[in-house]
């Protein structure tokens, strides 16, 4: 396009994953049946927990506001990517690329939240068992589930105001699989510094935050499960806490390596691939990490 010829550019391209035809329609196929899988797995684990008196406890609950946010993450990534695996043109509009951001961002925001949460739900179970019904009420629990959806739906809109100081002229062509905010400032017409710089101080903030909260916990929390008598006691709390690891490792981890970073420093494959961790895979696992190897959710989905 000439100098003088720009327009602005309202639209853009998603190249998805593979630009190879069979390629995508496999993709597709395997896509949507993980996306069928996570929608029965934490909608299930939902209404399950809504279903049964008997989960109406604070872990339980944190875990069906958990398997909320893993729906809204899923649902805002993968139906578009699906629809674009089809269509040729993979066109998306600006509005929508905002809005599904907006989606993304918020519901990742609260799962982070929410493995603080369920961390320290379970730094009290163990560690003040005693005092756990008193300091961990089912009013406070919901109390909390509220404050971080609420928090973490506001925290988008910061950059979401940012990012209408941009404009796109120089390219319409977005090198990822759905409208990540970092691939749009590297084609924005505007210096994004300030645009990047928020992104990381937030995302520092939120992300580092989370994951060192949890690591500062659980050496207390596994000192504390050592110390049990009881082999069964020990074995149910390994259980609960070393699932909670996994799923913040796997997830906190991939969000540290895309935005808590130097961007130069990530390879685009690279990228596409912790971003499929947390924007795919993450909510496809956690309903399993955390149901299958719960006594009680097993019984009650019996």
């Amino acid at each position: 396009m000439s100098e003088g010829n720009k327009t602005l550019v309202t639209e853009f391209v998603l190249t998805g994953l593979t630009e190879r035809s069979w390629l995508q329609f496999l993709f597709f196929l395997m896509f949507l049946v993980i996306n069928i899988i996570t929608m029965v797995g934490n909608v299930g684990l939902m209404a399950l927990i809504w279903k049964d008196a008997h989960l109406y406890m604070p872990m339980y609950l944190f875990l069906g506001g958990l398997a909320f946010a893993d729906a809204c993450t899923s649902t805002s990534v993968t139906p578009k990517m699906l629809a674009n695996f089809l269509d040729k043109t993979a066109m998306i509009s600006l509005a929508e690329c905002i809005t599904q951001f907006h989606f993304f961002a918020s519901s990742a925001t609260t799962e982070c939240f929410l493995l603080v949460v369920i961390a320290y739900d379970r730094y009290v179970a163990i560690c003040n068992p005693l005092l756990y019904p008193v300091i961990m009420s089912n009013r406070l629990c919901i109390q909390l589930i509220i404050i971080s959806y609420a928090i973490s739906f506001l925290h988008p809109l910061i950059h979401m105001s940012l990012l209408l100081r941009l404009t796109f002229c120089r390219s319409n062509i977005i090198n990822y699989f759905y409208c990540e905010i970092l691939q749009l400032f590297q084609i924005s017409s505007i210096d994004p510094s300030i645009n990047a710089l928020m992104v990381f101080i937030f995302a520092a903030l939120i992300q580092i935050s989370t994951l060192m909260t949890i690591i500062i916990s659980y050496p207390r929390v596994l000192f504390d499960i050592l110390k049990k008598k009881s082999e069964k006691g020990r074995s149910k709390a390994f259980s609960t806490c070393s699932a909670h690891l996994l799923s913040v490792s796997l997830y906190c981890g991939t969000l540290i390596f895309t935005y808590v970073r130097p961007a130069s420093s990530l390879d685009e494959d690279q990228g596409k691939l912790y971003s499929l961790f947390y924007t795919i895979i993450i909510p496809l696992l956690n309903p399993f990490i955390y149901s299958l190897r719960n006594k009680e959710a097993i019984g009650a989905l019996r």
